[in-house]
């Protein structure tokens, strides 16, 4: 009696489409930030512990694609293009602070970003827009761009990488300046620019 009930089952197994097999997917999701020891309120600065909010904060956000052996420069990243830079939704920066990226002057709040790859440079497009997808860039709301210094790299960054670095001349204190560069790094090519706290 057990033997008959157990047949019709591997029967009905055999007869369903088969599972769809797990990947990795080609992007992941990463983000950069930089922390102040302090957050404004109104017109003066607290301390990080003085509010529930925690201390001020400088974030990107981003879909982070993998080359997985296929081309970046010209391919990935298209020529003569605005790119999303990244994958799916748009590249995000929040800000607690005023910033200036390169000499754009960038007050506090969300932004996205773009990057410009022409065979004169890269460009970095601050953006208003927000919550998009990555392709859908609204030119009038762009706040500016921000020439990005660039070279080649010795050997090539597999996945979009990017980092805030504060600049710490004095590594003792444990604490950095409230200034430092922005660093992308995807393939053969590092990009590069300043950014400071506005106070």
């Amino acid at each position: 009696m057990l033997t008959a009930l157990l047949i019709p089952a591997v029967i009905l197994a055999q007869t369903q489409e088969p599972a769809i097999p797990l990947r990795i997917a080609a992007s992941s999701q990463a983000s950069v930030e930089v922390h102040l020891n302090a957050r404004r309120i109104g017109n003066r600065w607290f301390e990080e512990d003085a509010s529930l909010s925690g201390p001020s904060r400088i974030a990107i956000s981003y879909g982070q694609p993998h080359a997985r052996g296929r081309k970046v420069e010209g391919g990935l990243i298209p020529l003569d293009t605005v790119w999303r830079f990244g994958a799916n939704m748009a590249t995000t920066l929040h800000s607690d602070v005023d910033v200036t990226l390169g000499d754009l002057k960038v007050p506090r709040g969300d932004y996205s970003l773009f990057v410009l790859y022409m065979r004169t440079g890269y460009t970095l497009i601050v953006n208003r827009g927000t919550g998009q997808w990555g392709t859908d860039r609204d030119p009038p709301k762009d706040v500016g761009r921000v020439a990005l210094a660039s070279r080649t790299l010795a050997e090539p960054e597999p996945s979009l990488s990017i980092y805030l670095v504060p600049d710490s001349p004095d590594p003792t204190t444990g604490y950095a300046q409230l200034r430092g560069t922005l660093r992308i790094k995807w393939g053969t090519t590092e990009l590069t620019t300043t950014w400071r706290v506005d106070q």
